[in-house]
């Protein structure tokens, strides 16, 4: 059985290019809709593709059609878009207002609109995990080191921190240190928050000889998960690294893994667990 035209909706980051080779390796063919001022080149050069504004609602239907895509993915970090100042096509201005009141009500509720709009002139929505298996974060510890007992318990709280900022809609991980909350994500995304938390006083963090301090990540409850499940990268390890914590903690079974032998053997030589719990 010949698999399916894969469409990827891209972004930016790593993502977009790891799941358009990993599925042109199983012999898919693979069709890219670069997000304008998102898309990165290195997947551009190596992969058919458009290249349309994110409010150009119509003309990435028509650019999907027209390559014969039957599956679509959204991947990749699409910041959200100033409504004003926003090239919008005709498909987009009628779009337009359910996309501002569902932005209104948070990230997830406009994922759903782009998911609702793609299923209802017949594409199949996929998510990313769908497609790359294999790099879902497996339970337990990666690599050679593990969490202490002590860690187990910054887990347990930021996890329940992520869960509850989740379930308001505004972001996907919390660092704990020794029980105290450095910081909770929200519209900065990962990276930055890992920045602030290395910018804190000296006495709220471990140090290059003894790092502390946990990053969890985690879906929202009730989030739609075919489009951005928590995603850690080398540039996740570098940020541990820079503030000084311990490890990152994922949900097993609910978070993609990229480049995992890389990761894990900067994680191995930097003193860093990564753990699915």
């Amino acid at each position: 059985m010949i698999p399916s035209k894969l469409g990827i909706i891209a972004g930016s980051g790593n993502l977009p290019l790891a799941l358009a080779t990993h599925a042109a390796n199983e012999g898919r063919d693979v069709f890219i809709v670069g997000i304008e001022g998102f898309a990165e080149t290195s997947l551009l050069d190596k992969f058919k593709h458009s290249v349309i504004s994110i409010g150009e609602v119509g003309r990435q239907i028509s650019s999907l059609k027209q390559a014969g895509v039957e599956e679509v993915c959204f991947a990749g970090i699409v910041k959200r878009p100033d409504f004003k100042s926003l090239k919008l096509d005709s498909k987009g201005v009628l779009l337009l207002p359910k996309v501002i009141r569902a932005a209104s009500q948070g990230d997830d509720a406009l994922l759903r609109v782009l998911v609702s709009t793609l299923e209802k002139v017949g594409f199949k929505v996929v998510g990313a995990d769908e497609v790359l298996g294999s790099l879902l974060a497996p339970k337990g510890a990666l690599g050679k080191f593990s969490p202490s007992s002590k860690d187990i318990e910054d887990i347990d709280k930021a996890a329940d921190i992520a869960a509850q900022i989740g379930k308001l809609d505004i972001g996907q991980g919390a660092v704990v240190c020794d029980g105290l909350v450095l910081a909770v994500e929200a519209q900065e995304g990962t990276d930055l928050m890992l920045q602030r938390c290395a910018e804190l006083p000296d006495n709220l963090l471990g140090t290059v000889k003894h790092p502390k301090g946990v990053l969890v990540k985690r879906p929202k409850p009730g989030q739609e998960r075919r489009i951005d499940l928590p995603t850690i990268g080398l540039k996740t390890l570098e940020g541990i690294k820079n503030a000084n914590l311990a490890g990152i903690a994922v949900e097993a079974h609910a978070a993609l893994i990229l480049d995992k032998e890389q990761l894990i053997a900067y994680a191995d030589t930097n003193n860093i667990w990564i753990y699915g719990f």
